[in-house]
């Protein structure tokens, strides 16, 4: 067994039909997810991965195969008045073996000790042998209060259906009622970053992601979620230099953490490393396909001039509007004009935001309605300024809508903006077809010079001698 074992903890199924009690089925499994992703002898698949499982019967062997795992956890549970009866099983795929199997009954108000019981099932199951460090890792931050825990899963569902809102009032209550639950803190951080970034919340909520971060790893500091959140919005917020230390140490503990590849390949990609970004977004896949398949892209591709690759890489949903954003992008730089518009118009329609904005602008400027255009980029513009939305990769899509409309004063003033927000992608700068229009302009110029200057010390800075 020296090589990790690849395992899927699948979303509970509810055996009642009682839409008050579904958050259940898939937070549960969470919690176990990233309990398990402390034992290093595990690859454990993500959240985002088994999500489409909810609520489903399932074939093992065909779920197996579509997650490249030989291992499976499964079960259901049903809520009687104050009663909770959870069903688990731990499945060896390959052998057709259950390693372990339990029914528990438990009171409702001790649902806090189900992510602990599963956890040390499946480690028994598996008849593994943790060290030191793990079985300390796993003994720490538990909940303490049955009602913040409640909250919290809710929360968690919240989360994943993209309800961040919602997510955000439910995970404040968790540390109100539990403030030393340090994982509520990591989750409470994340969902600010998500408000920020795609509700154009902007500094205050950026803000608020930090100090829950810093919260959950003052209470816990050898838990994963935090640094990866955390990460995150560093580069987000133009401290792409703090992320870079933060994820290699994380990956040096957790080498096989997929979403720790991830964000070194986002943050990779702000300082212009695209070949760097592809590898380490490419491995992430490799250790879980799905990994962050809904919320990020692998944009290296799309920024090396590598279009149709860059669509490939997207996930097929239509009812995404940032993976239908992009892939309208794609077809932009492709210049598959019709496509590109009806994915603009349609990702616009699902969710307006920064990104979807953007798109709206482009579709008015194929139809040729470039007043349109320019009033919706000057109108997110106005949104970034009041807000101090600080992601720089987006607000460089509003110097490349500003500069394919015609307002070149405003497309270099955004361009600016983006440099000094920390997203320094040389090559990008350099060749982008949809900045053409500026490449006359003698700032455009200096904000090239500008973009290699930081692009150099960044990579003089992580990759000495190349």
């Amino acid at each position: 067994r020296s090589e990790a074992l690849r395992l899927a903890v699948l979303p509970f199924r509810n055996m009642k039909q009682d839409p008050e009690t579904d958050f259940l089925g898939f937070s549960l499994a969470d919690v176990v997810i990233t309990k398990l992703n402390y034992v290093k002898k595990l690859t454990v698949r993500s959240s985002a991965q088994v999500e489409k499982y909810r609520n489903q019967t399932i074939d093992p062997q065909q779920v197996a195969k579509e997650l490249d795992v030989g291992l499976l956890l499964t079960g259901n549970f049903v809520k009687e008045g104050d009663n909770l009866r959870l069903t688990a099983q731990l499945l060896d795929v390959a052998r057709n073996e259950i390693l372990w199997g339990d029914t528990m009954d438990l009171k409702y108000d001790k649902l806090i000790t189900v992510q602990d019981e599963v956890t040390a099932h499946v480690i028994q199951g598996l008849q593994l042998n943790l060290s030191p460090a793990e079985k300390q890792n796993l003994a720490l931050d538990t909940p303490a209060n049955p009602l913040a825990y409640e909250y919290f899963l809710r929360g968690v569902d919240l989360y994943s259906r993209n309800d961040f809102a919602t997510a955000i009032n439910m995970l404040e209550k968790t540390v109100n009622l539990d403030p030393n639950y340090a994982l509520a803190w990591a989750h409470l951080g994340r969902t600010y970053n998500a408000q920020a970034s795609f509700a154009l919340e902007g500094s205050d909520a950026y803000d608020k992601a930090f100090k829950a971060y810093e919260k959950a790893l003052q209470l816990n500091p050898q838990e994963v979620e935090p640094r990866i959140y955390m990460a995150n919005t560093y580069t987000d917020t133009g401290r792409v230099n703090q992320a870079v230390p933060l994820l290699k140490e994380t990956l040096e503990a957790h080498p096989n953490l997929a979403e720790a590849h991830w964000e070194l390949g986002y943050a990779y990609r702000f300082g212009g490393m695209l070949e760097e970004s592809i590898a380490e977004c490419e491995a992430a896949r490799r250790l879980d396909p799905k990994v962050k398949i809904y919320s990020s892209a692998i944009n290296a591709y799309l920024y090396k001039g590598e279009y149709a690759k860059f669509l490939q890489s997207l996930p097929t949903t239509d009812t995404i509007a940032y993976i239908v954003f992009y892939r309208g992008f794609g077809n932009y730089y492709l210049k598959n004009w019709s496509t590109a518009a009806a994915d603009f118009d349609h990702a616009y329609q699902l969710a307006p935001s920064l990104y979807s904005q953007v798109g709206a602008a482009l579709s008015k400027s194929i139809a040729g309605h470039k007043d349109q255009g320019l009033a919706l980029v000057r109108d997110l513009e106005g949104k970034i300024q009041q807000r101090n939305v600080r992601d720089a990769e987006g607000v460089y899509k509003v110097a490349q809508a500003y500069a394919i409309l015609g307002d070149k004063a405003s497309a270099l003033r955004m361009l600016r903006r983006s440099i000094d927000g920390g997203f320094v992608c040389y090559q990008y700068f350099a060749s982008d077809p949809l900045l053409e229009s500026l490449h006359n302009e003698p700032e455009f110029t200096q904000l090239l010079e500008l973009t290699r200057t930081k692009h150099e010390e960044f990579k003089h800075q992580f990759f000495p001698g190349r």
